[in-house]
C-alpha cells in the first residue's frame, strides 16, 4: 500500500447501482463506444448513495451528448492506493478484498469515491480517499 496525491480528473461516464451484476455489462458498452485504444478507464463508487460509474477520462476527441455520456469528475486528494496484477478476470475478484483490507489500515474518506484505475488489462490500482485530518 501506498500513499498517493491525485489531481481531480474529468470523465465520461455510465451511472448504474454497485453491483457487479449491473455494471460489469457497461464496461463492454462504454470500451465499445468509446474504444480502447489510447483511453484511461475508472471504476467509481460511491458507498453513501450505493452507485457506480463506468467511466472513461475526458478527451477534447470525445463527445459526451453524441455517445450518451454524462460527465462529471472523480475528485482529487489523498488515497490510499494498492496494485494488483494478473490476468482478467481473475484480477477482478481481488478489488473489493483489496478495498476491504485498505480500510482496516486508514479511514476513508466516505464523501468521495472509491476508484479503481486500469492502467493496463492486467495492472488495477484501488485507490481509497483518505479522511482529511
Amino acid at each position: 500500500m501506498r500513499l498517493v496525491s491525485r489531481e481531480e480528473t474529468p470523465v465520461l461516464f455510465l451511472r448504474t447501482v454497485d453491483d457487479v451484476a449491473t455494471f460489469a455489462p457497461l464496461w463492454e458498452r462504454l470500451e465499445g463506444l468509446v474504444g480502447l485504444r489510447g483511453r484511461r478507464f475508472y471504476g467509481a463508487f460511491f458507498e453513501l448513495r450505493n452507485e457506480y460509474w463506468v467511466c472513461v477520462e475526458a478527451t477534447p476527441d470525445l463527445d459526451a451528448t453524441a455517445l450518451g455520456l454524462e460527465v462529471g469528475d472523480l475528485p482529487g486528494g489523498q488515497y490510499l492506493r494498492t496494485r494488483l496484477r494478473g490476468e482478467p478476470p481473475l484480477v477482478y475478484e481481488r478489488i473489493g478484498p483489496a478495498f476491504h483490507v485498505m480500510e482496516t489500515e486508514a479511514t476513508s474518506d466516505p464523501t468521495r469515491p472509491g476508484i479503481e484505475f486500469y492502467r493496463a488489462r492486467d495492472v488495477i490500482d484501488c485507490l481509497m480517499p483518505l479522511a482529511r485530518s
